[in-house]
């Protein structure tokens, strides 16, 4: 499918729609064919409600960025792009980096992508940063954790799920693919919210504990 094609069948909602170029036809399609549909509905969601969310507020960015960090947020849940240590968002964010490289995306740029894709999850910094880094986010705290929901129109949020449709059950599918997704590496959820899905689902998850780290460290003294 080209990248005309694939632009013409997507959902043009109050002037958004998935960019019409190379570079976004590829994300697409790579996306579609490693994460389920239940990821993919949802990453395209966090596009349209990111970018829905910057023209409501003004902000300048770049679609094609937004996209790819959109669409590669949570790919660090797919096995083959899950490593044994790192969190993963920084799963993702490498996995979106090494795709943009190989096609030849300014550095600077790249660097916009991986650091959306690493801060997604942290609440209240993202925001204060580039666009592109606080549309991701705000993409992704709309579809799941309905933030600002009452500041999309009723038509746009509708126009969207119609497009990528949320399943019926979709609050708690996606919780449980996030649990499938770090299960493996809990650890790696310590300061995290990702912590809360481990505790719901796995009663037998300990916390780490900020305070115990400092008062059980190698320094002397209390």
């Amino acid at each position: 499918m080209t990248a005309a094609t694939q632009a013409s069948q997507a959902a043009f909602i109050s002037g958004i729609r998935v960019p019409d170029s190379k570079l976004a036809d590829e994300i697409t399609e790579f996306i579609r064919d490693t994460e389920s549909t239940l990821l993919f509905n949802h990453s395209s969601r966090v596009y349209y409600f990111g970018a829905l969310a910057g023209q409501r507020r003004g902000l300048k960015f770049d679609a094609e960025l937004l996209y790819a960090g959109a669409m590669f947020h949570d790919i660090g849940l797919v096995p083959a792009y899950s490593s044994d240590a790192d969190r993963f968002e920084v799963d993702g964010a490498n996995a979106a980096r090494d795709f943009l490289r190989r096609r030849k995306v300014p550095e600077q740029e790249v660097d916009r992508v991986w650091t959306a894709i690493a801060l997604h999850t942290t609440p209240n910094i993202p925001k204060y940063m580039h666009p592109v880094v606080a549309l991701v986010t705000a993409g992704v705290e709309m579809d799941v954790l309905g933030i600002d929901y009452s500041g999309f129109k009723d038509s746009d949020r509708n126009a969207v799920v119609q497009a990528y449709p949320r399943t019926a059950d979709f609050k708690e599918d996606i919780l449980q693919a996030f649990y499938d997704g770090i299960k493996h590496k809990p650890e790696t959820t310590f300061g995290n919210v990702k912590a809360d899905v481990l505790a719901d689902k796995d009663p037998g998850f300990r916390r780490g504990n900020f305070c115990s780290v400092i008062r059980n460290s190698a320094w002397p003294g209390r």
